[in-house]
């Protein structure tokens, strides 16, 4: 890929002492795209974005951003990316509006174009309102919203968003999905670490997972889920100790391994669904021939959860600690 206005990760590798963070990552994000890095604690994505972003040299390997190396022209690419992480980088002793003039100046704009594009980006993100507020007295929503802004005072080739939303409430951290979403439109490339699956699921154009410093997965969410086997139906009958004659009306549609894994404690039937809405049909049909009463049946998709759980051995924390 033309690495002009995106990244290129090629055999990363770094250690902290007797730690090694990462062992010989490759990936890389297009032009415009927005790239989810997923992982649980421990598992380099933050250390990947501090590299990418210079703040600390990789031990081995290349990596390009907007098509300059991270290490031999480190000052070009901080001058064409925006870097935001868990926790706001402002001065709170001065106004939303006098920070974004501030971050405006040091960026070299005079100062009648910062106060004008403080003012285009305090309506952008709707802060009016609070411009005249110390930031220290904003809320988390309104602190992350001035905190990207002032990250885009001039336009970047490409977003490093470090778990942009831990600790928003819903609200907010709606308002930093349409920001991601509005990114990919206007052709920023931005690379999302998260611990939050469902918003890698409705965020990202691909996805890269990364475990103990290894890449182990890659792909759109949609290639991901189907590694665990595709849809599936799930049946809860009103009596649980209906469970076998769910079991015997279901019949083909119930693969052997299944049958025989219905204990006494089961509390429901989960049956592959290759055929999607067919084969809740055909189980719907079954079930009410067999006049037994359910009280949930669903054709459900694998959930990026189930991903981790396959290809990690475990669930990506959603504690919202601070990965490394």
């Amino acid at each position: 890929m033309s690495s002009d206005s995106g990244v290129l990760v090629e055999g990363i590798e770094k250690s902290f002492g007797a730690v090694t963070a990462l062992r010989g990552v490759d990936f890389a994000a297009a032009p415009g795209e927005v790239l989810g890095i997923l992982g649980p604690n421990g598992a380099g994505k933050t250390t990947m974005v501090n590299i990418l972003s210079t703040l600390i040299a990789p031990d081995r390997g290349r990596a390009s951003v907007a098509g300059h190396d991270v290490v031999a022209d480190a000052a070009a690419v901080r001058r064409c990316i925006m870097l935001t992480g868990q926790f706001a980088a402002l001065d709170d002793m001065l106004t939303g509006s006098e920070n974004l003039v501030l971050f405006g100046r040091l960026m070299g704009l005079g100062k009648s174009v910062a106060r004008a594009r403080a003012g285009e980006l305090l309506t952008e993100f709707d802060l009016l309102d609070v411009a005249g507020r110390r930031v220290g007295t904003y809320s988390g929503g309104m602190r992350r919203r001035i905190d990207i802004a002032c990250g885009l005072v001039v336009r970047p080739d490409v977003v490093f968003l470090d778990e942009p939303t831990t600790g928003l409430d819903p609200r907010s951290r709606q308002g930093v999905w349409d920001l991601v979403d509005s990114f990919g439109r206007n052709g920023i490339t931005t690379l999302l670490t998260t611990q939050y699956l469902e918003e890698a699921d409705a965020l990202c154009d691909r996805v890269v997972v990364i475990d103990r410093g290894v890449v182990i997965a890659h792909g759109t969410a949609d290639e991901l889920k189907s590694r665990t086997g595709g849809s599936y139906c799930e049946i809860v009958p009103l009596d649980l100790k209906d469970l076998a004659a769910v079991a015997s009306a279901l019949d083909s549609l119930l693969p052997a391994d299944i049958r025989t894994a219905l204990t006494p404690d089961s509390d429901r039937i989960t049956i592959p669904a290759p055929d999607g809405a067919k084969t809740l049909a055909e189980a719907l049909r079954r079930l009410d021939a067999a006049d037994i009463e359910m009280v949930e049946i669903a054709l459900r998709r694998p959930s990026l959860d189930d991903v981790f759980l396959q290809i990690t051995g475990h669930l990506a924390a959603a504690d919202g600690a601070r990965a490394t």
